[in-house]
């Protein structure tokens, strides 16, 4: 994000010595990113228990695996097409009011969930509870990105997207162990339950957080570029374009679209591998998941050293590379040890990845069009994930889980071919100054020696 829409006067903000938000300290005293970070935390956790919690519901009630992959692309399905009009949103309203009321509606409908199966399993309220969630889920998601630059300092930008992502991997290693007693324990039903509790904890958190925002409200800008372009071309056009005009992120996006046409449908594939050819309960499968936790959790906190040292380039591209093998290893191997350390191996990758695309965006989008690039991305790169999920479980229902994964490690390295040919390969993106200006940025990535992630 450029400091021309942040900190410039003019924007109605009073810059501190440290050229930063007025009032925003370093991390460890920003209270207001503090209690977002915790809040969020404990949100995350939950989500790893649906995460786990949802296809063990469905696979209990139908035995099928394709009836499990069809609420992944529910799921997909549902984000994508909430993404084409997301970022619109966000970049018009209050992101904080809006972030609160996508916690309080989640909490109730996961809440519900215990309830309404007293009657008996009915596996389309599940779908319709996974299309209602997956709209959401999509709004609060790009409201998240979004904030984090109005809780921090520029200088604090690649280290708060850390910590983040250490919390999601921290989440991501405790919800499915816990998501595996709690199924065991009292069953799917009320472990989804749990995860609508932290949504009303989140929400709570978030009404002690304060986000700064450029003068003249939320909305001035998109109001404004609506009047003169029509609505299709700021729901949608805007945050594309910007995508496309920019030479790093164009391949990103291309290439991120073929490779989420693997691994949308990778967590399916793990499961049934895990649960039904291995034969294991759920607290094993909960382990194996959280294994993959642990991989993100130390890509997490590697994510700021290895981008300085290789730069962002090397790293996407060797976050590709990690996940392909891990996918295919993980369909041919018999031991869930093994299949764990796989996992983490995949989560590393990804989370590493992660980390330098979002803090990439966040750092050369202006604040006004932050939400739709956002939304824009995630919307394209996501398209072929609800198509990936279907053709992987269907072949894997009718070949099997082994098949299935090599094809789809050997896809990930034609992928990685793709991008060794592209301008990623000679990225070497990563210092950790900020630029000043997405224009500048956009010169610096196209010389060589921009300054941004």
């Amino acid at each position: 994000m450029s400091r021309r829409a942040r900190g410039r006067p003019g924007h109605g903000e009073r810059a501190d010595e440290d050229h930063g938000r007025p009032g925003r300290g370093p991390l460890g005293r920003n209270k207001d990113f503090n209690v977002f970070w915790l809040g969020q935390a404990l949100s995350v956790i939950g989500g790893s228990v649906s995460l786990l919690a949802l296809p063990l519901l469905v696979l209990h009630a139908t035995g099928s695996l394709v009836q499990m992959g069809l609420v992944t692309v529910v799921s997909a399905a549902t984000g994508i097409v909430t993404g084409v009009f997301a970022g619109y949103v966000v970049d018009r309203v209050d992101r904080r009011r809006l972030m609160i009321v996508c916690d309080l509606a989640r909490g109730l409908l996961l809440g519900a969930v215990p309830l309404l199966w007293l009657a008996g399993p009915r596996i389309w309220l599940l779908y319709v509870l996974t299309a209602l969630v997956g709209v959401l889920k999509t709004l609060f998601d790009v409201a998240y990105v979004t904030a984090v630059p109005n809780l921090v300092r520029p200088q604090d930008l690649t280290a708060a997207n850390g910590r983040l992502m250490s919390t999601f991997a921290v989440g991501t290693l405790l919800g499915p162990v816990a998501a595996g007693f709690l199924t065991a324990a009292v069953g799917a039903d009320w472990a989804l339950a749990v995860d609508g509790a932290t949504f009303l904890v989140s929400a709570a958190s978030l009404g002690w957080v304060r986000f700064d925002r450029p003068a003249g409200g939320p909305d001035a800008d998109a109001a404004r570029a609506g009047a003169r372009g029509g609505m299709l071309r700021e729901v949608f056009v805007v945050g594309f374009r910007f995508l496309w005009a920019h030479p790093l992120l164009r391949p990103l996006t291309v290439l991120l679209t073929l490779l989420t046409f693997v691994t949308m449908g990778a967590t399916d594939l793990l499961i049934y591998r895990v649960q039904h050819d291995l034969g294991q309960d759920a607290a094993t499968l909960g382990y194996v998941i959280a294994a993959g936790g642990a991989g993100a959790l130390l890509a997490a906190f590697a994510a700021g050293t290895l981008r300085r040292v290789f730069g962002f380039g090397a790293c996407w591209l060797a976050s590709v590379a990690m996940f392909g093998l891990a996918v295919a290893g993980t369909g041919v191997s018999r031991s869930v040890p093994l299949i764990a350390v796989l996992t983490a191996v995949s989560m590393f990758g990804l989370t590493l990845a992660g980390v330098c695309s979002m803090t990439l965006r966040q750092e050369v989008t202006p604040d006004h069009l932050l939400g739709r690039v956002t939304s824009a991305f995630w919307t394209v790169h996501n398209a072929s994930g609800p198509v990936g999920a279907a053709v992987l479980t269907l072949l894997a229902a009718r070949h099997g889980v082994p098949v299935v994964s090599l094809a789809g490690g050997a896809f990930c390295l034609l992928i990685l071919v793709g991008g060794l040919l592209s301008p990623l390969r000679g990225s070497r993106i990563g210092a950790a100054a900020p630029p000043a200006g997405a224009e500048s940025a956009q010169r610096g990535a196209r010389a060589g020696r921009s300054t941004h992630a």
